[in-house]
């Protein structure tokens, strides 16, 4: 094993570290206009590039201008979606207290997550809940928030619907939100 470094270091290319590769504020807000405006992601990018001077002088790829806005879709539900949602799950709960739903919001309000279980499945989870399996890569909707399936095998090898969510992320927060509203769910059946 050879401890010294053997090869010559290359001090511009440390802009491609993911820990160098930073959107600034004025950057995704100039990204977020742009793309209200209509214009596609290599226009958006390539324009940063001419701002900047060239490739090299910017601190980050188009792959993480992609990633931001693509996080920004999805927490951008249609005017009233949130709000149907929401309704149609008040319904379903006054016609069977047995329904369970949880919502999770942004600071400003916008749907972030949701979670929900009918009555069907919160009985196939007393039946079946020995196992559980969970699949975020199933569908995503049109926000481009992932479906997030919560599946038990029945008696006959059949898998059956325990839960769902809608997930508008899958980070550390995301998945710690689904799964406390899973636990939060789930003692009322056992119990």
């Amino acid at each position: 094993m050879e401890l010294d470094h053997n090869h010559g270091l290359s001090p511009s290319k440390t802009r491609f570290y993911k820990c160098n590769r930073v959107l600034k504020p004025h950057v995704k807000r100039q990204l977020e206009l742009n793309a209200k405006a209509g214009i596609k992601m290599n226009k958006n990018f390539n324009s940063l590039v001419v701002e900047a001077g060239g490739h090299e002088n910017l601190p980050f790829l188009e792959k993480e201008c992609r990633n931001h806005m693509d996080k920004v879709k999805r927490l951008e539900l249609g005017e009233g979606d949130a709000v149907a949602m929401n309704k149609y799950f008040l319904k379903m709960q006054a016609d069977n207290s047995n329904f369970f739903y949880t919502m999770d919001f942004t600071e400003d309000g916008r749907l972030k997550n949701v979670f929900w279980a009918d009555t069907r499945s919160r009985e196939a989870f007393k039946e079946f809940g020995d196992v559980v399996t969970f699949d975020t890569s199933y569908l995503v909707n049109k926000y481009s928030m992932s479906f997030a399936p919560f599946v038990g095998v029945n008696h006959h090898g059949q898998s059956i619907l325990l839960g769902c969510g809608l997930i508008s992320g899958e980070d550390t927060n995301t998945f710690r939100w689904l799964f406390e509203s899973w636990l939060n769910y789930t003692p009322k059946v056992w119990g």
